[in-house]
């Protein structure tokens, strides 16, 4: 049971090889640089949540983050592992099942004092720890394991300040074996991120 926890967060490669995104911003362009806390609302087929992310901590991660939700890269995903009490997982495939493009890997800030913590987001990555690209997951558990010892950890880049409730809900769905992904942990019914968008500095959730 541990070691299928912990494969949960390996990034699962696609048989084909992906390219590159078109037009990729350069690092930390796309907000002002006093924005030390972007907020990104996730609009998803089973409600709204948002999550503030940390630059000061993990600026690399976020940047990159932030890159891909301004490309429209996350939208019309599908959390494609999710396991209760441990990850619900995203950002790799699209709602047909399809591998989403891929960037480039970025450098593992795992030790940056945030900890894998109930309601934190983190990278998804291989067994290299630099090998996080685009995946990304929640914590709805305390994962003290995914934290760094002697080793790499994964590095949280941020938490949820709206729905955490709702990401509970999710954990708790129904998942079994997925033919087309050859996946294990994948929701029966699909859970869509519609739409993840940027919101302007000094965002306000109402609702």
């Amino acid at each position: 049971m541990f070691l299928k926890k912990l494969l949960v967060i390996v990034v699962c490669l696609p048989l084909i090889v992906t390219q590159a995104l078109a037009h990729p911003q350069p690092e930390g362009k796309v907000i002002a640089a006093s924005n030390l806390y972007p907020q990104i609302k996730m609009e998803t087929n089973k409600g709204v949540i948002v999550v503030e992310l940390n630059r000061v901590k993990a600026p690399i991660a976020v940047n990159n983050f932030i890159n891909y939700v301004i490309a429209g890269e996350y939208n019309n995903t599908i959390f494609h592992r999710v396991i209760d009490g441990f990850v619900v997982q995203g950002g790799g495939y699209d709602s047909n099942h399809i591998p989403r493009k891929n960037g480039k890997e970025i450098y593992n800030e795992s030790g940056n004092g945030l900890k894998n913590e109930v309601g934190t987001i983190a990278m998804a990555r291989q067994n290299d720890p630099h090998s996080a690209i685009r995946q990304f997951y929640f914590n709805v558990g305390d994962n003290t394991s995914l934290d760094p010892g002697r080793n790499w950890g994964y590095t949280v880049f941020g938490y949820v300040t709206h729905g955490e409730e709702l990401l509970m809900e999710m954990a708790g769905v129904e998942t079994g074996f997925n033919e087309d992904l050859n996946l294990d942990d994948v929701p029966v019914e699909p859970l869509i991120l519609i739409k993840a968008t940027l919101m302007p500095e000094g965002y306000i959730h109402e609702g």
